[in-house]
């Protein structure tokens, strides 16, 4: 069936094409409808996902269809391929599906910062990561001629040549639609084995990464990259041994400006006696803003798991850079800058749980993902973790909005709403966002009511999680928070 006769068969089953409608909030009802049928690739699906009829959907569709001018998608089978126009519009639709999404979950926007706010927390970084284990693209002339790059290739013919299996793998996922599949935890893990040993080509790496985002990442495939990036060197899960209780990853994006309120929070968890693992970057490395941080506040900075180690029976709280966990790992999230998007690892980073503490406190930005990462953890085998909203890849809560968190108690899942608390009356203080300030509200010489309730808040979720508290523990846990936090000087 042609794309002509395509839509005149959807003229038919809905009557003359509906005229786009003019008003703004109609306009914006065909916008949320053309990215879920971006997304699901079916009418049905789609229609299944917003709640409407078929009929519904498809009269929307039309719509759409008359609003641009355009086709939109073609039927393929029993999917719908995007033609050229909806794909240039899917990167934007999404950014604003995204951004609606903020607004109904309560993300708050970055706070405004002067510059010599901003300033007054950049460090260089403790320690750096060496890049990936694979040949330096810019080093133009060392790069193979055609001739020997193709005899290279024809080389690639043993089952267990990794070049060969990662070949595999990017076949199984970017075959044309209708077959290809995404890869089980098993193929995942082996996949991302020989990149981060090494062994895949740069440009298989690229393919990969790119082909796993484009399609939409799996939970399968997430915790086979998590298992990857683990090897060997980290505590395996499920030990026996009480080495952390929580596990806190903190992966900042570089335009936050945001001060590390959640650093706070864990220092109360810490006081109250669990044992917590910090762990995470900023960015590419470019600052050391966490680590600069975690160093005023007394958070021992650990440079292997062995010296976390010691840490946690000294101070019972440390700090890992992802660059002493896995050097590999912080080499793929470098490659940012290349894609000017984010990939696989950004995701796989949050459940890394170096020392495979009992329980986890999740913060991820795309609505989306938060039950993706539960789902990725309940299939490593985890049984106590808690996903919340919010706006820079880690936990901590603005709690002046409701929010909706995803958990896992002794291995069960959950959904559970927390209602929001009242915000103090008091204007925000552009600019007194600086390190020293931050750091003058921990030692009690600066007070900021709307900051501190932002610590206890995020301390309360935490305590919840390791505790297991129900759906009506949170005010125990806040006011154990609020205590914690009175007696933190002495």
């Amino acid at each position: 069936m042609d794309s002509r006769s395509d839509m005149t068969a959807s003229r038919k089953g809905e009557g003359a094409a509906e005229t786009a409608p003019s008003s703004r909030l109609g306009r914006m009802r065909l916008l949320v409808a053309l990215d879920c049928l971006l997304v699901e690739g079916s009418v049905g699906k789609a229609a299944a996902r917003l709640g409407l009829s078929d009929a519904a959907m498809s009269r929307l569709l039309s719509q759409a269809r008359a609003l641009y001018a355009d086709q939109l998608f073609i039927r393929s089978g029993r999917r719908l391929v995007p033609t050229p126009k909806a794909e240039a519009l899917r990167k934007r639709l999404r950014a604003l599906a995204a951004e609606a999404d903020a607004l109904v979950e309560g993300t708050e926007t970055p706070v405004a910062q002067d510059h010599a706010a901003a300033e007054s927390w950049r460090r260089a970084p403790i320690i750096d990561a060496p890049p990936l284990a694979m040949r330096p693209a810019f080093a133009l002339d060392d790069q193979p001629s055609p001739e020997a790059l193709a005899q290279q290739i024809a080389r690639i013919h043993e089952e267990n040549d990794p070049r060969r299996r990662v070949a595999k793998y990017i076949a199984t996922i970017g075959r044309k639609l209708g077959n290809s599949r995404p890869l089980t935890i098993a193929e995942a893990e082996d996949a991302f084995a020989a990149v981060l040993h090494g062994g895949a080509d740069p440009a298989q790496i690229g393919a990969l990464l790119r082909l796993i985002s484009y399609r939409g990442e799996t939970a399968p495939e997430i915790a086979g990259l998590t298992l990857a990036a683990r090897g060997r060197a980290l505590t395996p899960f499920g030990s026996t041994a009480r080495v952390a209780d929580l596990d806190w990853p903190a992966y900042l994006s570089p335009r936050s400006l945001r001060t590390p309120w959640f650093l706070q929070a864990a220092c109360l968890v810490a006081r109250a006696g669990y044992r917590v693992v910090l762990h995470g970057s900023y960015a590419s490395g470019a600052s050391g803003k966490l680590e600069y941080a975690a160093d005023a506040l007394g958070i021992p900075i650990c440079l292997s798991v062995a010296e976390a180690h010691v840490a946690l029976d000294r101070a019972s709280i440390a700090y890992l850079p992802l660059a002493a966990i896995s050097p590999q790992m912080q080499g793929l999230l470098s490659l940012y800058p290349l894609f000017e998007s984010r990939s696989p690892a950004n995701s796989a980073v949050h459940l890394l749980n170096p020392l495979a503490a009992r329980a986890s406190f999740l913060g991820v930005t795309q609505p989306a993902y938060r039950e993706l990462h539960r789902d990725a953890a309940a299939l490593l085998g985890w049984k106590d973790l808690t996903v919340i909203g919010s706006s820079r890849d880690v936990a901590e809560w603005i709690p002046y909005r409701s929010i909706s968190i995803h958990r896992l108690v002794g291995g069960e899942a959950r959904d559970q709403r927390l209602q929001a608390l009242e915000e103090p009356r008091t204007e925000q203080r552009i600019g007194l966002t600086s390190f020293e300030y931050w750091h003058a509200v921990w030692q009690g010489t600066a007070h900021d009511e709307r900051a501190t309730r932002i610590v206890l808040a995020t301390a309360a979720l935490a305590l919840m999680t390791i505790e297991r508290t129900g759906e009506d523990g949170f005010s125990s846990t806040y006011r154990k928070a609020e205590m914690l936090w009175n007696a933190r000087m002495k």
